[in-house]
């Protein structure tokens, strides 16, 4: 590490114009960024992280903000300095991409969609590097091999939308690293990304910033990564720097209350090690314990077997399916009433496709989902509306489920006016009851989504979630994209719903430690199929799948006296798409032990 810091921000102060006057993101901040080190920038939701970001790369002023003091002297690669928040656009524009990358935390907004990933990833290599068409098409394919996409190739040719969100977010890390830039600020990058494609990416970013001195700018809430990669890092609270230290200071020794609220908030793999579960819990004790899940029953909900889900991909002059996607390969399992089982795996593993096909939100090739005694596949359209009543879905990105144009509390009251269960008062007084349920004042009612915040917003997915009294919620990635505190609220809410309602919740996660604090059973997933499931504890105790093992050892540690002494080593995901006629082999498992199933045939897991 260089003692000379390539980045110096001084006293930075930054202000939103709203109709009210200026408001203040970002007040009297400093702070030096080094070659080859890594500063971690951490805070929950509001706390002026992304701001800052923005404002070293001077796309703070797109977003209606100034910079109204302060300074950002950035060396440049040429040896030259020069003060980012008084540059020109057209040398920000030299700057943005070629000395400075930057990886966004929502990939579908950082990319085009009417482009495909061929296109933007070259775009910007040509453009900075001088590459011809042929050269910079060529690292593009690298670029993407680099972070770990599967067949690169075929990929460069599809758009956004035809990709999986983590697969989006790998294609914008690639398009931030393909430069080697100077200066790297990473936003969120690994949200929507598995443990083991996080960990990949870590190393990837790590090895940049050793072999070619890239100073990192990680901004991110995930304590156990910041654990395993920050050198220094930096608190912020309401747009001010409370505390900074290096990584062993702030976990071991950290000083003010702030930091202190924010490890404390940190799920931690094992901390439900041993843990009986209670038949209930009083309300008495919900204050002074975190909830946990309650023992549930024993009795069935949902009973899916044999669930088979294939897309197809059409080609040729006719448009004919040359191929399909094997999303879902004969999937089975069974929910109790009162329970949670949760599917982990990495992104495109057919997780969030499994939730999708049980709700016919997709519609499946084959196999059968019974939910108390109604079989879902058979019901026409008129009869699945109103099994839809018993089954309601929460999505992973709240501001993308709701209306931004309708305010929060019409958004709850619709599920109730289209099945005809409440009018007038009796409506609004159901409404008010459900914001009280999820712990939102009633002052929030007439309040729009973008005057919520993240976790605020996921409260009222929650709440209309619950409008019609569902008996069994589908939570698609609910809350990867909330910071530690915010998210330990939702999870205490969901765990409290549970315990007095008797939900019973298919959690499709990729965090493994919230996966273990929310669930009964959990299963696997990978390549479409479940390839371990059973009990919590067995899973997680005694894995016994390669793959889960893999997963589990890939999780990062909330502690830097633990950190990854090597990089891990994961090889390629094969590709789920295969031609027409292609017969899998049927799933056949192993019971290892009492309700603890391992597939029995081996998958290639390269």
């Amino acid at each position: 590490m260089l003692d000379q810091p390539i980045a110096r921000i001084r006293n930075l102060r930054v202000q939103f114009c709203t109709t009210g006057g200026l408001a203040g993101a970002v007040e009297d901040l400093s702070f030096d960024l080094h070659a080859g080190e890594t500063l971690c920038i951490v805070g929950e939701s509001g706390s002026g992280k992304s701001v800052t970001s923005l404002a070293l790369m001077r796309l703070i002023e797109f977003s209606g903000a100034e910079i109204t003091d302060g300074r950002i002297l950035f060396d440049r690669k040429s040896g030259a300095e020069v003060d980012l928040a008084r540059a020109g656009s057209d040398l920000m524009r030299q700057i943005r991409g070629n000395e400075i990358g930057m990886i966004f935390q929502e990939p579908m907004t950082a990319l085009n969609p009417v482009f495909t990933i061929g296109r933007q990833l070259s775009e910007g290599l040509r453009h900075h590097m001088g590459l011809s068409r042929k050269e910079a098409w060529a690292r593009a394919i690298e670029a993407l091999r680099d972070v770990r996409l599967p067949e690169p190739e075929r990929r460069m040719v599809q758009f956004p939308h035809q990709l999986s969100g983590g697969m989006r977010q790998r294609v914008v890390i690639a398009m931030a690293l393909a430069c080697a830039p100077r200066l790297l600020i990473a936003d969120e990058p690994t949200t929507a990304l598995d443990v083991t494609t996080q960990a990949e990416i870590l190393a990837l970013m790590d090895r940049l910033k050793r072999e070619s001195g890239t100073a990192v700018m990680f901004i991110t809430h995930d304590m156990a990564v910041v654990a395993q990669i920050a050198d220094r890092v930096v608190v912020m609270e309401q747009g001010r720097k409370v505390e900074e230290g290096t990584v062993a200071e702030i976990f071991e020794a950290p000083q003010h209350p702030y930091t202190k609220t924010l490890l404390a908030a940190v799920p931690r793999l094992g901390d439900m090690r041993g843990k009986p579960l209670p038949e209930r819990i009083d309300v008495a004790e919900r204050s002074s314990h975190p909830p946990v899940p309650v023992r549930g029953t024993d009795a069935p909900l949902l009973r899916v077997q044999n669930l088979t889900t294939r897309f197809p991909i059409r080609g040729g002059f006719l448009r004919r399916i040359v191929s399909n996607v094997h999303a879902v390969e004969d999937v089975s399992f069974t929910l109790m009433r009162g329970r949670t089982l949760s599917l982990v795996g990495e992104s495109g593993c057919g997780k969030s496709s499994v939730g999708r096909s049980i709700l016919r939100l997709v519609d499946p090739l084959s196999g059968s989902v019974d939910l108390d005694g109604t079989d879902v596949m058979g019901l026409d359209a008129h009869n699945l509306r109103e099994a839809r009543r018993h089954m309601q879905m929460v999505f992973q990105d709240p501001f993308a489920s709701l209306d931004p144009q309708m305010p929060v509390k019409d958004q709850v009251a619709e599920p109730l006016r289209n099945f005809c269960t409440h009018r007038g008062d009796a409506l609004w007084d159901r409404v008010a009851t459900l914001f009280d349920r999820v712990d939102l004042p009633r002052s929030f009612m007439a309040r729009f989504p973008h005057e919520l915040s993240g976790g605020q917003r996921q409260r009222i997915a929650i709440a209309r979630a619950l409008a019609l009294n569902p008996k069994l919620i589908v939570a698609d990635e609910a809350v990867s994209a909330l910071d530690v505190s915010v998210q330990a609220q939702v999870l205490n809410l969901m765990l409290e719903l549970q315990a007095d309602l008797g939900l019973s919740y298919l959690f499709i996660s990729h965090d493994m430690a919230v996966v273990e604090r929310m669930s009964h059973d959990v299963g696997v997933m990978y390549l479409g199929r479940i390839v371990e499931l059973g009990p919590r504890d067995a899973v997680f105790e005694t894995p016994a799948h390669p793959y889960t093992k893999a997963l589990l050892s890939a999780v990062p540690i909330a502690d830097p006296r633990k950190r990854a002494t090597r990089s891990p080593t994961f090889a390629p995901i094969p590709s789920p798409i295969h031609p027409v006629g292609y017969r899998p082999e049927p799933s056949r498992y192993d019971e290892v032990a009492p309700g603890h199933f391992v597939l029995h045939h081996d998958i290639p897991l390269s």
